[in-house]
């Protein structure tokens, strides 16, 4: 009876101990890294503390009140770009975050390396947005919106903000410039 308890013990004691490490890359729908959707702002530099943290203040007159938190590696190459839901409320949490580094990805491996057929052949497209410079493909399944530069695509499709842009029109070598994922 000893025996079977003391080998629980130590089942049990193995298994704890072997608790997988998060990858500070992964994006998904709640978290990318150590980063969740229920990160305050005041919690980010013990997050980033081997990273450099930039948080601007800006006047709301142009950017609808919105103060944007950028993150570099001490390098100096730019990571993340984090956008609080409130302004200058360090309690606040992060409504969105854009991913610049190509060393994030998602669990299908979509990263800013990747192109729209990858997008396309690994997630259900939701919407598809025609902006000025670029469109803006939707994947409600990830919280996340892929931009590709409009040179991109076809010249016809470039300049007519109106046109509706469908899946089929979108080569499939069309690189994705950065991706957002949304937190609401």
């Amino acid at each position: 009876m000893n025996k079977s308890l003391l080998y629980l013990i130590i089942f049990t004691l193995v298994l704890t101990s072997c608790k997988k490490e998060q990858d500070p890359f992964q994006v998904s729908k709640q978290h990318i890294g150590l980063l969740t959707d229920s990160t305050q702002v005041k919690d980010l530099e013990a997050l980033f503390v081997n990273d450099s943290i930039v948080n601007y203040i800006k006047g709301d007159e142009f950017i609808e009140n919105k103060s944007d938190i950028e993150v570099f590696e001490k390098g100096g190459k730019k990571l993340l770009i984090l956008s609080p839901k409130q302004v200058l409320d360090s309690t606040s949490t992060i409504g969105s975050v854009q991913i610049i580094d190509s060393r994030f990805k998602t669990d299908k491996n979509i990263s800013t390396l990747s192109t729209f057929k990858d997008i396309q052949d690994n997630y259900t497209v939701s919407r598809i947005n025609n902006l000025i410079n670029s469109i803006v493909i939707s994947v409600d399944e990830i919280n996340a919106s892929f931009t590709i530069d409009k040179k991109e695509l076809p010249a016809n499709l470039r300049f007519d903000m109106n046109l509706k842009i469908e899946k089929s029109q979108i080569p499939d070598t069309a690189k994705i410039k950065y991706f957002f994922v949304h937190w609401n």
